[in-house]
């Protein structure tokens, strides 16, 4: 089943995203077949990230919830919100594709 992971940086948490971001690219790197998408958050000046969203498939919430556990953003206590959901995607996706 797909989760989606929408999280929210703390207000100031800007130097430590830039100091795990590599191991937090690593660490998704270790499901990139499993990943429906991901990315960051921004803000409307459309460079500054505030946040992550990631759309993964885990067997189960039990699985996605250990996975985030050892995610290194939130390991390193970036996130001032997490939420998990469990997702359907039922649209195609048309737009949006890394270049």
């Amino acid at each position: 089943m797909l989760y989606t992971f929408h999280m929210i940086d703390r207000s100031d948490a800007g130097d430590l995203r830039q100091q795990v971001r590599p191991a937090h690219k690593a660490y998704l790197a270790q499901v990139q077949d499993r990943i429906a998408f991901a990315g960051p958050l921004l803000d409307e000046d459309g460079q500054t990230m505030r946040g992550s969203l990631l759309v993964i498939d885990f067997p189960h919430r039990e699985a996605a919830l250990a996975w985030l556990a050892q995610e290194p953003f939130h390991a390193a206590g970036l996130y001032a919100q997490v939420q998990l959901h469990a997702f359907l995607n039922l649209w195609p996706q048309r737009v949006g594709f890394a270049p």
